[in-house]
């Protein structure tokens, strides 16, 4: 693939997503850019919800990381399901009944202010890790698809990616992006299934020996039943639950598009839809990652020994063989088609992530809502260039320091930085204790400090343990005992009873 084509396909991806943030965005006022007047349709929020959920890392991370892991990441997506059936039965119908817009406001009417920050704080910190490690994927085929050959550095790559990004949605917010994810979802779903089928029709596949031969791989074990091994089924099943319940369930993203729909039973009707579909389509990418290395066997490709699959720390890096194989050794239209895909998937993510930070950090650190409609629009699109840049700058930092899987990077993190709000949501929903609201941030900081400690540790400290993505839930439940050594008795705040 030339330089020219892939730009030619870049320009002409963004001029549709601008076409229709001009067309959506009219008339945007601060209720629209956060929570698109709560009006919008269960089914177009569940689609779009699809590419948000998913973006890049999944495009990407999840069929390189097949080799090595096998689909033990298949454990970690049907774990999704009880997470979802968790969000949708007991935090959906809190939020509904306090009509939040930023869901952290729910720790003040519990605790108290300074539970409230330390929220939301944790939140800031999460979603921007977790949204510049997914523009950094997509940065890096661009990258390697285009800009290595025409000798532009990677920092202007990652500037002019996330340029766009702030274009289409400085202005219309979560009204234009319901849109444009509905838009960049259908995209990045025919690109998965088109990759396979260009695969299988390469390898010469029919439909039942593409089954039969992804099955009989030993790239697809999916139980592995050492608990001390990462991939030990239980540990992903029980990870993938509460990687949910907090990525999205206490995440401002991705529930700000659940707090968009017209009503509770909506949104409820919104997530148990959205469900079996994210499950399936993980299915896909386990599948095109099987045959991805199936492809590149036929072809004599000794992948882990190529120096342009390796990174910066010279180890074998799963993260770009997908790319290098589909813009180096694919036929131009596959290549034309990954490009479009992962494209599609990490804009439909990292859009939505920009302007939750720029919700989370105007609700609740500038309350914006004091301001007439003239100045909060000011603030909110310098909030919304702010986070931009922020973006920019980690990024960069974490392309020198990368090493393994970028899904691997991606849950670590949330692991030690949604742990906080794991501890905090249920221990407000869980008991009827109150808090000595000065403690909490020094008690959730203790606890990630502790956490760090003993995952480093945990090999020689706990009988070759390895701890895998239920870092989470170590963190979480070191914060419920925190939160528990600073309670005190009857601090129930009526307003914000127990959901279950």
């Amino acid at each position: 693939m030339s330089p020219t084509l892939v730009l030619s396909l870049v320009a002409g991806y963004f001029a549709v997503l601008i076409i229709i943030a001009v067309l959506t965005s009219r008339g945007a006022t601060s209720e629209s850019f956060f929570v698109a007047n709560r009006n919008a349709p269960w089914y177009m929020v569940a689609f779009a919800m699809i590419g948000t959920s998913l973006s890049g890392v999944t495009f990407i991370s999840v069929p390189g990381n097949v080799y090595g892991k096998s689909w033990s990441y298949l454990a970690v997506a049907l774990g999704f399901v009880a997470g979802y059936f968790v969000i949708g039965t007991v935090l959906l119908p809190l939020y509904y009944r306090l009509r939040l817009v930023s869901i952290y406001t729910y720790l003040e009417q519990r605790f108290g202010y300074w539970s409230y920050k330390t929220g939301a704080l944790f939140f800031l910190i999460s979603r921007s890790l977790g949204s510049a490690l997914r523009l950094y994927l997509v940065a890096n085929v661009l990258q390697l698809a285009v800009f290595d050959e025409m000798g532009v550095s990677f920092s202007v790559t990652v500037m002019v990616s996330i340029f766009f990004i702030y274009l289409y949605t400085f202005k219309g917010g979560l009204k234009t992006i319901l849109w444009t994810d509905t838009f960049q979802t259908l995209a990045m779903l025919s690109c998965v299934a088109l990759s396979i089928y260009f695969m299988s029709d390469a390898l010469n596949f029919s439909f039942k020996q593409l089954v039969s031969s992804v099955r009989d791989s030993p790239m697809s074990q999916v139980y592995f039943s050492d608990f001390r091994d990462d991939k030990f089924f239980w540990k992903q099943f029980a990870s993938g639950m509460f990687i949910t319940i907090v990525m999205t369930g206490l995440d401002q993203d991705l529930m700000q598009k659940n707090l968009s729909c017209r009503s509770l039973g909506e949104a409820q009707k919104n997530l148990f839809w959205f469900t079996p579909v994210i499950v399936s389509v993980n299915i896909l990418f386990l599948t095109l990652g099987v045959l991805m290395y199936q492809y590149a066997a036929a072809k004599g490709l000794n992948l882990p020994e190529m120096p342009q699959l390796h990174n910066l720390k010279g180890t074998f890096d799963t993260d770009k063989v997908f790319p290098f194989l589909a813009t180096k050794q694919f036929s131009l239209a596959a290549g034309v088609i990954f490009i479009l895909g992962i494209i599609a998937v990490t804009y439909a993510s990292a859009d939505s992530a920009l302007t939750s930070l720029t919700t989370s950090f105007c609700i609740d650190f500038l309350n914006i809502k004091q301001y007439p409609e003239t100045q909060q629009t000011r603030v909110r699109q310098l909030t919304h260039l702010g986070w931009s840049v922020a973006l920019i700058i980690i990024i960069l930092i974490f392309r020198l320091y990368k090493e393994g899987s970028l899904i691997d990077a991606v849950y670590k993190a949330a692991g030690f930085t949604y742990g906080p709000l794991l501890g905090l949501f249920a221990f407000g929903i869980f008991t009827g204790r109150g808090l000595r609201d000065r403690l909490v941030l020094p008690v959730c900081v203790a606890a990630v400090l502790l956490t760090v400690l003993i995952v480093s540790h945990s090999v020689e400290w706990l009988n070759g343990y390895k701890f895998g993505f239920e870092i989470l839930l170590l963190n979480g439940a070191l914060v419920f005992l925190g939160l528990l050594a600073i309670s005190r008795p009857n601090g129930m705040n009526p307003i914000a009873e127990p959901a279950v």
